[in-house]
C-alpha cells in the first residue's frame, strides 16, 4: 500500500492573504456583484487573516451562501460546498470507499489466484478512495474555499466531525493514514438557526450575522446584480420591500426575490411602480397565499 502518513502535528500551511489590506475587501467583492457594508467587509479581512473559519448566522436569503461565491470569485480560488442535511453522515461528507470498484477488484484477483492479503492491501488504496466535500477541500493543492451550507441542519455527530476537521485541519483514515490540508481552506459555515450550535464549533469561527439590509444597501445590491435597472426604480424596489418586511408574513422576501422582482418590472416595462402594478407583481417577491392577501390588501406604494 503507498504511504500517505503526514506529521499529524504539523499545522495546515497558511495560503497566501487574499486581501492587501481591509480597505481593499469590499471594492473587489463589489467587482463580483456582491455588496458588503463595513461589518462584513472586516470579517471577512479578519477571516483571511487569521486563519479562522466564519459562521454566517441570519434568515434564508439574506446572502450568506453568495458572500461564499464571492470570495471565490474575487480571489480566484475553486468553491466547494458541502450543502448540509438531515441525516449526512461522514461517508457524504468526508469520503467512502468506491465498493463496487473494489468488488471487481476482488474478482479480478480471485481469478489470478491472489491471496487474501495482497486483495485486501491493494483494494483500499487510492484508486478505490471517493472523496468528498471536506476531503477534497483538505487535499486540494491549490487554496480554495470551503463552504459548509446550512450547517444547523445536520446531527450533532456530524457537527462533532467538522469541529474536529477545522481544528486541525487533517483527517486520519485507517487505510492511508493522516491527510493534511496543504494550505488552509478559506472555510464559511451558514446557518438558518433552525437549531442552536454548539458552543465548540461557535468557538472555533469568526461570527457574522447578516440581516436583511437597508434599503440604501439594498438599492445598491438591485442596481449591481440586475443590469438596466435605473436608479429610480431600484430604489422604490428596496423601499416597497423593507415596507413589506414590516408585516407579519409566515415568509418575508429576500435579497434574492428583490432582484427577481426588479427583474420582472423590467421585462414588464415598468420605470416607475404603482399600487395596482406592485399588488399584480406580488407573487414574484411572496410564496405564501396567507402573505400574498395581507400584502395586497395593506400595501400601498405611498406608504412605501
Amino acid at each position: 500500500m503507498t504511504a500517505h502518513t503526514q506529521d499529524p502535528t504539523a499545522a495546515a500551511v497558511p495560503s497566501v492573504p487574499i486581501w492587501a489590506d481591509i480597505e481593499d475587501v469590499a471594492p473587489r467583492l463589489r467587482e463580483t456583484g456582491y455588496v458588503a457594508d463595513r461589518s462584513i467587509a472586516s470579517v471577512v479581512f479578519l477571516a483571511d487573516r487569521l486563519g479562522k473559519p466564519v459562521l454566517l448566522e441570519g434568515p434564508a436569503g439574506v446572502g450568506k451562501t453568495e458572500l461564499a461565491k464571492a470570495i471565490a470569485s474575487a480571489s480566484g480560488r475553486r468553491l466547494i460546498r458541502l450543502q448540509c442535511y438531515e441525516g449526512l453522515d461522514e461517508a457524504k461528507a468526508l469520503y467512502e470507499w468506491n465498493y463496487k470498484k473494489q468488488l471487481l477488484r476482488i474478482q479480478a484477483d480471485q481469478a489470478h489466484d491472489h491471496a487474501w492479503d495482497e486483495i485486501e492491501e491493494s483494494i483500499f488504496d487510492e484508486p478505490f478512495l471517493l472523496e468528498r466535500p471536506l476531503l477534497e477541500a483538505i487535499r486540494s493543492e491549490e487554496p480554495v474555499v470551503l463552504l459548509v451550507d446550512e450547517v444547523d441542519r445536520v446531527e450533532v455527530e456530524t457537527e462533532a466531525l467538522l469541529l474536529e476537521i477545522l481544528s486541525d485541519f487533517q483527517v486520519s483514515i485507517p487505510e492511508l493514514g493522516t491527510l493534511r490540508a496543504a494550505s488552509r481552506p478559506t472555510v464559511l459555515l451558514t446557518s438558518n438557526n433552525t437549531r442552536e450550535l454548539s458552543e465548540a464549533l461557535k468557538r472555533r469561527c469568526l461570527y457574522l450575522h447578516i440581516d436583511y439590509p437597508e434599503p440604501e444597501r439594498e438599492r445598491e445590491i438591485v442596481q449591481a446584480r440586475v443590469p438596466g435597472v435605473g436608479a429610480e426604480l431600484a430604489d422604490q424596489v428596496a423601499r416597497l420591500v423593507r415596507s413589506i418586511r414590516t408585516m407579519d408574513l409566515k415568509k418575508a422576501p429576500s435579497i434574492a426575490e428583490s432582484l427577481d422582482w426588479a427583474r420582472t418590472l423590467l421585462l414588464l416595462g415598468v420605470r416607475h411602480v404603482d399600487t395596482d402594478t406592485a399588488k399584480a407583481t406580488l407573487n414574484v417577491l411572496l410564496k405564501h397565499q396567507s402573505d400574498l392577501v395581507k400584502v395586497a390588501k395593506e400595501l400601498t406604494v405611498e406608504d412605501a
